[in-house]
């Protein structure tokens, strides 16, 4: 998962490089305010995503090997229109 040092601003820069993204949120334990290792990225593009999540899967980000998908369709999101991935786990 994502180290538990990392911040939004800190994913939003190394994902950036594959174009606009709309939105960063990592996922906190409501009760401790502590990164539960994964979290969401919002690309204004599809084709952005697709590139962003080919060259980042796999990588080191933060001192943590990363995995990037695609986030299930069917899960209500907030931060919709877009086109999200997931980083952690």
């Amino acid at each position: 998962g994502l180290s538990w040092g990392l911040t939004e601003g800190i994913v939003q820069e190394a994902f950036s490089s594959f174009g606009e993204v709309r939105e960063v949120r990592i996922v906190k334990d409501r009760e401790t305010g502590k990164s539960k290792g994964y979290g969401f990225i919002t690309y204004v593009s599809e084709a952005d995503a697709q590139d962003a999540l080919q060259a980042m899967d796999g990588k080191n980000l933060n001192g943590r090997e990363i995995r990037v998908n695609f986030a299930a369709r069917d899960i209500p999101s907030r931060m919709s229109p877009g086109f999200s991935g997931g980083v952690g786990r």
